[in-house]
């Protein structure tokens, strides 16, 4: 099993849960390449950024669903 990566500063870490993503998958039949739950952690890291950026532009602090 491959080992897991420090987060350095601001680097934020994991965002998923990378069993539910693979039972996610699993559960639909599939096969997840090895690489997929750092690409999902990063979408949903990128799709985090937006929001946060939308709410400040609303001025508002706080990030809303309607935000994603």
């Amino acid at each position: 099993m491959a080992k897991a990566k420090k987060a350095g500063k601001g680097g934020g870490g994991n965002m998923v849960v990378a069993s539910k993503v693979k039972d996610a998958v699993r559960g639909a039949g599939v096969r997840a390449a090895g690489d997929l739950v750092d690409a999902v952690n990063a979408a949903v890291g990128g799709l985090l950024k937006a929001a946060i950026g939308r709410c400040k532009a609303n001025g508002r602090g706080t990030v809303r669903p309607q935000d994603l």
